[in-house]
C-alpha cells in the first residue's frame, strides 16, 4: 500500500500572537498524524526570526516569510495587537507571498486582518472574532462579513472565529482531507465537538449597544426598558413620544438600525438570557421577560443562536459537569 504524500502546513507567526491560536489548530493536525494524516507542521514569522507569543513563552520558527517552499495549507493566527494595530508591512507581504505558494489560506480570529491587509478577503465572504467583526467589516469593505460564523470557507481562502474556533476550522479542513471517520476520531481524542452547535454570537456579549441619540427615542427605549413585558405597538410608542409612527419607525432605523417591534424583542430576548443565567427556567424566564410562553422564546433563540434555550443554560449557567449540576441542592 502506498503511503499518501506529506501534507506540508505553514503556520504564520509574530510577536503577541495568540499561543491558543497557534496550538489548538496544530495539535488537530498531530492527532491526525497518530492516525492516517501525513501533516508537517512548520511555524513562519516574516523575518524567520522566533517570536514570543501573548503567554511570554517563545515559538522556534523554521522558516521565514521569504522563503521559495510550497505549502498546502498555510494558517495565519491572531493575536490581541490586532485591529488596535494596523499590520505591518512585513507580516501583510508574507501572508501574500505564502497565499501564492499555497493551495488553501486560512485564518484563525483576528489574523483576518493580517489576511484583508493583504487584500485576500476581497470580493470574499469571511469571519473573525465576535468583539472585531464591524471593525473587520469597516477596514475591508469589499469582504462580506459573516459575524454569526464559527468559520467561512470561499473558494480556497478560509476564516474563523475567536481563538478556539481555530479547532473547529482545523478539523473541518481535516475533514476536506480524510473524511468523517478520521475527523470524528480526533474530535473524540481531543474531548470537542466535531460541530459545534449554534454560531459564535452564543458567546458574545449584549446586543443591545449604544442608546439612541436623540432625546424623542431615548424617551421611548428607556421606557421598553425599564418595563419589557407590557404590550407595545408602533401607534401606543408615537404616542408615548409624540411622533407619528412613520417618524418613529425612521428614527429607530436610522439610530438603532432597526424596527420598533425588533428592538421591543432583542430588549427581551437579552433580558430572557440573564434570567436563564441566574438559573431560572426556561419557562419563567420567558414569562419574566415578556416571551408569553417558552415556545416564543425557543423561537427567539433558534432564530438568533441556532440554539434553544434549555442548551444555552446548561451550556453557560455551570462549568460542573451536568450530573454535579444536577445533585446540587438549591440555593
Amino acid at each position: 500500500m502506498t503511503s499518501s504524500p506529506v501534507h506540508r502546513v505553514g503556520v504564520l507567526v509574530f510577536d503577541g500572537v495568540k499561543m491558543l491560536d497557534v496550538a489548538g489548530p496544530a495539535e488537530v493536525f498531530a492527532e491526525a498524524n497518530l492516525s492516517q494524516g501525513r501533516y508537517r507542521i512548520s511555524m513562519i514569522s516574516p523575518d524567520g526570526a522566533d517570536v514570543a507569543t501573548s503567554i511570554g513563552m517563545s515559538i522556534p520558527v523554521d522558516a521565514s516569510g521569504d522563503d521559495s517552499a510550497r505549502y498546502d495549507t498555510v494558517l495565519v493566527a491572531g493575536g490581541e495587537l490586532f485591529p488596535s494595530a494596523p499590520v505591518s508591512t512585513q507580516l501583510r507581504d508574507a501572508a501574500l507571498r505564502l497565499a501564492d505558494r499555497s493551495d488553501r489560506i486560512a485564518s484563525v480570529c483576528t489574523g483576518a486582518f493580517v489576511l484583508g491587509a493583504a487584500g485576500l478577503l476581497d470580493g470574499k465572504r469571511a469571519t473573525t472574532h465576535w468583539k472585531h467583526t464591524a471593525e473587520l467589516a469597516r477596514r475591508h469593505p469589499l469582504a462580506t462579513v459573516q459575524p454569526d460564523a464559527i468559520y467561512v470557507k470561499d473558494g480556497r481562502t478560509y476564516s474563523s472565529a475567536g481563538v478556539t474556533a481555530g479547532i473547529d476550522l482545523a478539523l473541518a479542513l481535516l475533514e476536506e482531507d480524510h473524511g468523517q471517520e478520521i475527523t470524528r476520531a480526533v474530535a473524540r481524542s481531543l474531548v470537542v465537538y466535531m460541530r459545534r452547535a449554534g454560531g459564535q454570537s452564543q458567546f458574545s456579549a449584549p446586543l443591545l449597544g449604544p442608546g439612541p441619540r436623540t432625546p424623542v427615542l431615548h424617551l421611548v427605549v428607556a421606557a421598553i426598558r425599564s418595563d419589557p413585558t407590557a404590550e407595545y405597538t408602533v401607534a401606543s410608542l408615537a404616542e408615548r413620544a409624540r411622533v407619528s409612527p412613520r417618524q418613529l419607525t425612521r428614527l429607530f432605523h436610522e439610530e438603532l438600525d432597526s424596527t420598533p417591534a425588533k428592538y421591543v424583542e432583542l430588549v427581551r430576548f437579552e433580558l430572557a438570557k440573564a434570567y436563564l443565567d441566574a438559573g431560572h427556567s426556561v419557562t419563567l424566564a420567558a414569562e419574566l421577560s415578556g416571551f408569553g410562553s417558552s415556545e416564543a422564546l425557543r423561537r427567539a433563540f433558534i432564530a438568533r443562536l441556532k440554539i434553544p434555550p434549555s442548551r444555552y443554560q446548561h451550556r453557560f449557567s455551570t462549568t460542573a459537569p451536568a450530573t454535579e449540576a444536577r445533585r446540587r441542592p438549591r440555593p
